[in-house]
């Protein structure tokens, strides 16, 4: 029986550090996945019906975040920003050649087994950026 408990515990503490870090990787990578499929869509000035521009962007990250970000607390850490492409100074309009960037922000998850840490959640940032593209003659940008 005390063999068995000297094995045991070890055992199960490194299986559940694996665990929570597997999660950990998982979940960073679902995120950055999901802002890469926001500025995909947002550089392409696709919008869903009915939406303005930066509204449907982060409509396609959340359903690209495998319920990660559902809701309107999800959609919250969702932010989307422009840049003019000479300065990289923020701007407001999503114009052509701009750099857009979708990023998750305070964006925190709990550890499934707290072994010797603190109670400290786990906090992640995901950002992607790329440039927009042109626009067809005499078009305008969607609203934002």
């Amino acid at each position: 029986m005390v063999e068995a408990s000297l094995i045991f515990v070890p055992t199960f503490a490194i299986l559940f550090g694996i665990l929570d870090f597997s999660v950990a990787i998982f979940l960073r990578s679902t995120l950055q996945h999901a802002c890469r499929e926001g500025v995909r869509y947002a550089v392409t000035y696709q919008t869903i019906s009915g939406s303005g521009h930066d509204v449907s962007i982060q409509s396609v990250v959340q359903a690209n975040a495998t319920g990660f970000l559902a809701g309107e607390a999800g959609r919250e850490k969702i932010r989307i920003r422009y840049y003019t492409p000479d300065t990289f100074e923020e701007t407001s309009l999503n114009a052509p050649n701009n750099v857009v960037e979708v990023s998750i922000e305070d964006f925190e998850s709990g550890w499934i087994a707290p072994l010797m840490r603190s109670a400290t959640p786990l906090r992640m940032v995901a950002r992607a950026t790329d440039r927009m593209e042109g626009l067809p003659g005499g078009s305008q940008p969607p609203a934002r």
